[in-house]
């Protein structure tokens, strides 16, 4: 079940190697979402702007995760379609 949450692991070459079995490493889930935040991070200008505007910076940071996690969860559904 956990390979069809997360897309299993990110780099599992990597993992053999280094990781025991045991350990948490990044699943394709994690890693899509760190390229979506990435991508996403400009739009939300600088974090001080928004603080100013009233956003809470736990509240925008937040809400940029969840977004990425939502973009990373529909790229793992659109691979397994």
């Amino acid at each position: 079940m956990e390979r069809e949450e997360t897309g299993s692991p990110a780099f599992p070459g990597i993992e053999a190697n280094y990781h025991r079995e045991d350990e948490a490493s990044m699943t394709l889930r994690d890693y899509f979402a760190a390229k979506v935040i990435v991508k996403i991070a400009p739009s939300f200008g600088e974090i001080g702007e928004l603080a100013d505007a009233g956003h809470g910076v736990e509240e925008i940071l937040s809400l940029a995760a969840k977004y990425s996690y939502e973009v990373a969860d529909a790229m793992l559904a659109a691979r397994s379609a």
